[in-house]
């Protein structure tokens, strides 16, 4: 089966030492024991990832320079991308607390440099995604008719990273204010499950990636949700190297999905909102959903997972 991961960081030396010495993520790497992780170089990398069946990856930047002192590693994301063009799509990060100068450099990223999309991360910037300093940014990327991934579900070792700044309620916001844009929502909304599949249901540009909690408590929801409602909403996603591809590959291997929805899921999704499927035209957004038999939109109800 052929595979599209959207979220993908190539253990390259210099993104591992990167990582586990951050503001940000350096007590998470403690505990999930990070600094075992192979570093490897680049065409090493890519050569693997070819093996696993993986035909495309995008590559996301982060930029919480404001509040966290930390500079962005958007240089490595443009580095990898013109290294494998054919295969590394690069989506650049965004700190929304610069202003007028992130709307600029979203302009710069897209039309000078290739970039496909955007990457924000409110917990990161700590303030909702629908707070008005994002606002600017959602309405130049509606003009460039780019995706913005919304990295949702902070570690819980996060510095000053509080749940509020995640919940999907917000995203929904996000989405009703600006219907033209293409929203993945990262770390599929964890903890908040039932509102973050509901929010894909009810908003056709919304869609998410499950990375890292495909196994956590009450996930269980989700494969049910993709089951029936939002097979055409969730995007594979490894996040690549918190959890390394190969083993994320594996754990969808082994999820009960239909066979066409985890084709969607591995495959297709990820073409539509980047716009590769065949004759598609500009428009990223999903099918219309329906419920399943017996159940008539919009009272569908969401029977939590058990436990």
């Amino acid at each position: 089966m052929k595979i599209i991961d959207f979220r993908f960081r190539p253990n390259t030396p210099e993104i591992i030492n990167g990582i586990k010495n951050s503001a940000m993520f350096k007590a998470a790497c403690e505990v999930i024991g990070f600094e075992k992780r192979k570093s490897q170089p680049l065409p090493e990398i890519m050569a693997d990832m070819e093996k696993r069946g993986v035909e495309l990856a995008v590559v996301t930047g982060r930029d919480c320079e404001v509040t966290y002192g930390f500079p962005s590693n958007n240089n490595s994301v443009l580095e990898f991308v013109k290294a494998y063009p054919k295969q590394l799509v690069g989506f650049w990060g965004i700190d929304p607390h610069k202003g007028m100068k992130a709307v600029h450099e979203i302009v710069h990223a897209v039309n000078e440099l290739g970039m496909r999309g955007i990457a924000t991360d409110p917990y990161l910037a700590h303030i909702q995604p629908h707070e008005a300093r994002y606002y600017p940014l959602y309405t130049k990327c509606c003009e460039l008719n780019i995706p913005v991934f919304i990295t949702t579900a902070p570690p819980p070792q996060v510095p000053r990273a509080v749940m509020d700044y995640i919940d999907p309620r917000h995203v929904d916001i996000v989405a009703r204010d600006f219907p033209e844009l293409t929203i993945i929502m990262s770390h599929g909304g964890y903890p908040f499950v039932n509102e973050a599949i509901f929010a894909c249901m009810r908003n056709a540009n919304v869609y998410m990636d499950l990375s890292e909690y495909e196994l956590a408590p009450r996930a269980d929801a989700y494969v049910q949700a993709l089951n029936t409602v939002i097979g055409d909403t969730v995007v594979f996603a490894s996040a690549h190297p918190f959890v390394e591809q190969e083993e994320a590959i594996r754990i969808y291997s082994k999820l009960n999905l239909k066979e066409d929805v985890r084709r969607k899921v591995m495959y297709d999704n990820a073409r539509r909102i980047l716009g590769l499927m065949p004759g598609q035209s500009k428009e990223t957004t999903k099918p219309v959903i329906t419920a399943p038999q017996g159940f008539p939109l919009p009272y569908l109800p969401f029977i939590p997972a058990t436990r």
